[in-house]
């Protein structure tokens, strides 16, 4: 697919409507209780009271060997014990759960999503029962205990978080970047950043409200000749560095890639499809940079199917989409799993798994993008993103083995936060 024809009427619109659902602020520390069955009504079980998983097949960390017939026993939100059932001996009363034949590994990370849609308006009005099944249906029912969401409504955000804080709702850890910064111009009552001095103040602005990080949108897509400033993007970057908070970028197209590397962005939120190979001086650039990266690869069929575009374009355009994270992925950069969901309305995980894979991610190193390598960039690699003593009990249990099919990681009968189940497959204990 060329460049004109992501530029194209039907693209444009597209474009702009995903852009008017982002803007956001604020990090929400999620805790839930027992839940009896798959919804996410919230049960009267004292939270936090001791668990024990047996039988399972655990993946402790994407680089460890598999503990066959595990047990993991969890208190106070914690993981206590991890080994096989001859090693571990679970305590006399505490509840329990037989996973045999099930794959356990620790809590998912998606590094890229959002709260804008009308299922998260309202949100400190809307019933619990309606929001829990709002975060159940786009996020816990595919495993995620923790997501950073990169562009929603601040105060409609914050109201999530005190839900899920107050037990009256299950949900994820959320992390969030406020409402991002856009180029002049962008018309759409984002905050638009003329100038280094104010691109220095908004990002203040947001960190002191809030924010768990600072996100631009280096160029947009429906106009390539919107686009933040070199000048900018570096007072941005700047700014960042001296809050200590990472710096998103949404790169759209090649000048906003390069400007974006350019000024040593912490995180590009998208591959750049549009443009073709990155090439090798691009990636090593961004790999010097300590870049990560995250692919959103089911994305660019989402869109452009949108445009009614034939098949072959369709898997040319996300085929180029793969061969960038390729790229990438070989010359050692991180990546972090996103999917933009909450903007992209079908929110299966499975076909982003599959193309993970054709790029060449072993589930090994699909499992670090879900896990370690997001928890090492928020500077929480001691307490989260693995299976062990004194981590946090944030887990998932899988129905399949992800070393069998990389999409055994769509098929997830339990998620756990912090020991607690908040989410359950129909049909499990």
């Amino acid at each position: 697919m060329t460049d004109a024809a992501v530029r194209d009427g039907s693209r444009r619109a597209s474009s702009m409507r995903h852009c008017a659902h982002y803007p956001l602020g604020a990090i929400v520390i999620a805790a839930g209780v027992i839940a009896a069955i798959a919804t996410a009504s919230v049960s009267s079980q004292p939270a936090n009271s001791g668990l024990v998983l047996r039988g399972a097949t655990i993946y402790a960390a994407p680089d460890g060997a598999p503990i066959r017939d595990g047990v993991v026993i969890v208190r106070a939100g914690k993981i206590d014990a991890v080994g096989t059932r001859a090693e571990v001996s679970a305590p006399s009363g505490m509840p329990s759960i037989d996973l045999t034949g099930l794959t356990l590994v620790a809590g998912f990370w998606n590094s890229h999503v959002h709260f804008s849609g009308p299922q998260f308006a309202k949100a400190d009005a809307a019933s619990s029962s309606d929001l829990g099944d709002a975060l159940r249906d786009m996020l816990t029912r595919w495993g995620f205990t923790t997501v950073f969401d990169i562009g929603s409504a601040l105060k409609n955000t914050l109201a999530i978080r005190q839900r899920v804080a107050s037990g009256a709702v299950n949900g994820p850890r959320i992390f969030t970047t406020g409402d991002i910064l856009f180029p002049p111009g962008a018309r759409n009552g984002a905050l638009e950043i003329a100038t280094a001095a104010a691109a220095t103040t908004a990002a203040r602005t947001l960190v002191d409200g809030g924010a768990d990080a600072i996100k631009v949108y280096a160029q947009t897509f429906w106009d390539l000749e919107l686009k933040l400033s070199p000048e900018v993007l570096a007072a941005v970057r700047a700014e960042t560095r001296r809050l200590g908070v990472p710096m998103f970028a949404h790169p759209s197209n090649r000048d906003g890639l390069y400007n974006a590397v350019d000024a040593g962005v912490d995180v590009l939120v998208h591959t750049t499809p549009q443009i073709g190979p990155w090439g090798s001086a691009l990636v090593a650039k961004m790999k010097a940079a300590n870049i990560a990266l995250i692919p959103t690869l089911k994305l660019w069929r989402f869109e452009v199917q949108r445009e009614k575009a034939p098949h072959s374009a369709i898997d040319a355009f996300q085929r180029r989409g793969i061969e960038q994270l390729r790229e990438y992925f070989t010359a050692g950069g991180t990546i972090l799993f996103g999917t933009d969901v909450g903007y992209m309305t079908d929110f299966s995980t499975l076909e982003e798994f599959q193309k993970m894979a054709e790029a060449g991610l072993t589930f090994r190193d699909i499992l670090a993008s879900l896990t370690t390598a997001p928890a090492r960039r928020r500077g929480l690699d001691a307490s989260a993103g693995r299976v062990a003593p004194g981590y946090d009990a944030d887990l998932v249990v899988l129905a399949a083995d992800p070393a069998q099919r990389v999409t055994a990681f769509a098929d997830v009968a339990y998620t756990i936060r912090g020991g607690t189940i908040i989410y359950r497959q129909p049909g499990r204990q």
